[in-house]
């Protein structure tokens, strides 16, 4: 595999503590504090490993910031096994308090109705510039001391379609979509359904939270900017698979009260399997000044 897919399915990968208690590490991958699709993923991982059912919903709440420097213990309560759905609630620990809540719900495949929103027409991925490529092409707008961190390369490959420069933001539809896949095929051996689920709950959180900006001529790397997740929603429709391309289209529909709330739906092969929602902080504040 692929380094930084490896990398990724190690930490999607929990240690086993006691029955329904788990270990995960964690990972600088935005910053000081620890990555919201970090935690979602392992959450969903660590509620799977209860139940034989792919997971069908997750909604969950980020109540404190992650310490990267620090493992995480996930805590899964089985609340529910019945004929058709399983119910799980997971808390996410670190030095002694609950960082994270979220329940989990699993159901057997099922046949029944089948309906689906019109997929959008976008280029193929295939036509676009990855996300490494477009950093490397606004360079000389990243200030020294961010470049390092801002240059890194990614655990999840990206394709933007509406690229925008975050050092220059302008106002903009509250519109965003972009492809997304790992680097590298999942192996055989490795090859559950939890997995690929887990994968997709950690990329999920990647610029959704950020499309409530656009409208505001605002990006993540604003300076004035307070930015934080604070829920996140998960629905899984269909099968999916994480290493081939998905298209993540994203959509803001109202900010207020120092509040952003964004809509995401995913499809492969043409078929909606994936649809998300997370509110988010976007509190301006003063700049103090010398």
């Amino acid at each position: 595999m692929n380094a930084l897919t490896q990398e990724l399915v190690e930490l999607l990968t929990l240690e086993k503590l006691e029955q329904h208690i788990f270990r995960g590490q964690s990972r600088n991958l935005v910053g000081k504090r620890v990555f919201g699709g970090q935690v979602l993923g392992q959450a969903l991982r660590a509620a799977s490993y209860t139940t034989d059912r792919p997971a069908h919903s997750l909604h969950a709440y980020f109540l404190y910031g992650g310490d990267i420097n620090a493992p995480i213990i996930y805590e899964v309560d089985p609340l529910r096994d019945g004929k058709s759905f399983a119910s799980r609630q997971v808390r996410a620990i670190q030095h002694g308090r609950t960082i994270f809540s979220a329940m989990v719900s699993f159901a057997y495949p099922e046949e029944g109705l089948n309906y689906q929103h019109q997929e959008p027409e976008y280029p193929a991925p295939d036509g676009l510039k990855s996300e490494k490529e477009l950093k490397e092409s606004i360079l000389n707008f990243v200030p020294e001391n961010v470049r390092a961190s801002f240059m890194r390369e990614r655990h999840i490959e990206i394709k933007p379609i509406q690229p925008v420069n975050p050092f220059q933001p302008q106002p903009e539809a509250p519109f965003y979509a972009h492809y997304l896949r790992t680097h590298d095929q999942i192996p055989q051996q490795l090859d559950e359904i939890s997995l690929h689920q887990a994968i997709v709950a950690f990329y999920s959180d990647f610029t959704l939270m950020t499309t409530a900006l656009r409208p505001h001529g605002l990006s993540w790397l604003s300076p004035n900017l307070q930015c934080a997740s604070i829920d996140h929603t998960i629905y899984f429709h269909r099968p999916l698979r994480a290493d081939e391309w998905m298209l993540y289209d994203m959509e803001a529909t109202v900010s207020a009260g120092s509040r952003g709330l964004n809509f995401g739906r995913m499809w492969q092969n043409g078929q909606l399997v994936c649809s998300t929602i997370q509110e988010g902080l976007i509190r301006l504040r003063e700049i103090e000044t010398q």
